[in-house]
């Protein structure tokens, strides 16, 4: 962002020009007084802070974002699968492979959660679901699906999944039992699962 052939009466280094020359003739490069040095401070100090406040998250990067599959598969395979950049259809692929792969085992329950690789909240919960099917892997499974990719959109309407995350709960012949309503926080998303798992298990007694 050059200036004008005309000198500035001040100069503010905005954090765009952090690499510029300063002996750009189209740049200024006159010596300020100690006054408008101090406001330059300040006003470079406040630019930086605004720029680093406007930063996307890490999460919303397209290199960095979580594939999980299935979390009964264990942690490490989840990560595995962070790393392998699969495309869309790949992905959805394998999800539904895993999904058809619970609803196979039998198991009382199976957990389908959908999620967006854009959601900060999603992300945030993929420990806590890990540690829940591996309390409860003998009865439950745990699948998870990307609301974004086109390959789940019969479930997304057959399940009328308008927000993420989403936890819907499955008896052992598919059929939907019940889901979590529209989170407001972690905790409350937290919550709504166990209230889930805890009314599935009160059934079977």
């Amino acid at each position: 962002m050059g200036l004008g052939p005309k000198q500035p009466q001040f100069c503010l280094k905005w954090p765009w020009d952090i690499h510029r020359n300063d002996t750009d003739p189209k740049g200024c490069s006159f010596e300020t007084p100690w006054l408008f040095k101090s406001l330059q401070n300040v006003g470079s100090l406040a630019s930086n802070l605004l720029v680093s406040a406007l930063k996307p998250p890490l999460s919303h990067d397209p290199s960095s974002q979580s594939s999980p599959l299935v979390a009964g598969n264990g942690k490490g395979k989840v990560l595995k699968s962070q790393k392998k950049g699969l495309s869309a259809a790949e992905q959805g692929e394998a999800e539904q492979r895993a999904f058809a792969s619970a609803l196979a085992s039998r198991k009382e329950a199976t957990v389908i959660e959908f999620y967006s690789p854009k959601c900060r909240l999603c992300s945030s919960l993929l420990k806590f679901v890990l540690e829940v099917e591996g309390r409860n892997s003998d009865w439950l499974n745990i699948v998870m699906a990307d609301a974004e990719n086109e390959m789940w959109l019969p479930e997304l309407l057959h399940y009328d999944i308008r927000y993420v995350p989403c936890f819907v709960l499955l008896d052992k012949n598919g059929s939907a039992l019940a889901k979590t309503g529209v989170p407001s926080s972690r905790l409350h998303v937290i919550a709504g699962l166990s209230h889930l798992l805890k009314m599935k298990r009160l059934q079977n007694k």
